[in-house]
């Protein structure tokens, strides 16, 4: 009962870890989103163009995390 639980709980301890991963990359997209688009931030010092190919990274980034909802605790780091 004693191993089941200590296998349990390393079971836990790589979830948790997995969702905080995502979890971080995932406030970081809407992070800098709001960031790019407050005129007292980035808005009106970045280039429109700048701001569009921000914006293509973050989609695709946005897109990645809806495509890979299984990925691993590194692949949400790197």
């Amino acid at each position: 009962m004693l191993k089941d639980a200590e296998t349990f709980a390393e079971a836990d301890k790589e979830a948790k870890g997995k969702i905080d991963a995502r979890n971080s990359f995932e406030s970081y997209v809407y992070s800098m989103r709001n960031t790019i688009e407050d005129p007292e931030k980035l808005k009106d010092k970045l280039d429109p163009e700048d701001i569009e190919t921000i914006n293509e990274a973050l989609e695709e980034a946005k897109e990645w995390l809806t495509a890979n909802a299984d990925a691993d605790k590194e692949e949400y780091e790197e």
